[in-house]
This record gives structure tokens, C-alpha cells and sequence, in this order.
């Protein structure tokens, strides 16, 4: 079973950039493509980007494209997530997910979460 831990959340004022961190344990990262969602505090979760097992293919959301990217180091069993021209309405909690499939529309896997909170 794969265990994921997110990292890397914070506050930072509006127009800044956080990376966020998703580290994987307990099985062969390259097997699993990765996703990230964010929930903000009564809404539903959000999709916002995923990759698939090689990292050579990608998907966004269109609210995200240009400002989120998605990325994986497979040596160091880790994707990422770039937010760059942060805005307020980023605030959320952001997770990481894994699955086998790719694309993916259900994510058997899932990490506790990270907060983020954008300034205005």
C-alpha cells in the first residue's frame, strides 16, 4: 500500500509561489500515476493537475493551465506541484493522490493534506 505525505504548504501573500512536495512510501513509485486536488473550506474537491508514471505526459485543469505545474522525480519517489501568481481563492488544503491508472478518475490512494493560504 502506498503511503503519501504532502509538504511544502504555507502562507504567502497573494502573487507569490509555493511548491508543494508529495513524498511516496510502501510501494514502486513509477507504477503509480499522481494527481493533486485541493478542498476549500465548503467546496468540493477540486482536480487541478496529474502525471502519468514516466512524468511524460500531463493533464490540467483549465483554471490551472499556466500557472500550476506538475512534475515527478521517480528516483526520489516524489511529484510536485508548482504555483506560481498566487491568488486568494487558492486557499485550500491540497492533497497529493496515486493509482495505477492513467488517466485516472478515481485515486485509490491519498495523502492527510497540506494548508496553503494566500494573503490578499
Amino acid at each position: 500500500q502506498v503511503r503519501l505525505v504532502e509538504s511544502g504548504g504555507g502562507l504567502v501573500q497573494a502573487g507569490g509561489s509555493l511548491r508543494l512536495s508529495c513524498a511516496a512510501s510502501g510501494g514502486t513509485f513509477s507504477s503509480y500515476a499522481m494527481g493533486w486536488f485541493r478542498q476549500a473550506p465548503g467546496k468540493e474537491r477540486e482536480f487541478l493537475a496529474s502525471i502519468n508514471w514516466s512524468g511524460g505526459s500531463t493533464r490540467y485543469a483549465d483554471s490551472m493551465k499556466g500557472r500550476f505545474t506538475i512534475s515527478r522525480d521517480n528516483a526520489k519517489s516524489t511529484v510536485y506541484l508548482q504555483m506560481n501568481s498566487l491568488k486568494p481563492e487558492d486557499t485550500a488544503v491540497y492533497y497529493c493522490a496515486a493509482d495505477r491508472m492513467w488517466p485516472s478518475s478515481y485515486y485509490a490512494y491519498w495523502g492527510q493534506g497540506t494548508q496553503v493560504t494566500v494573503s490578499s
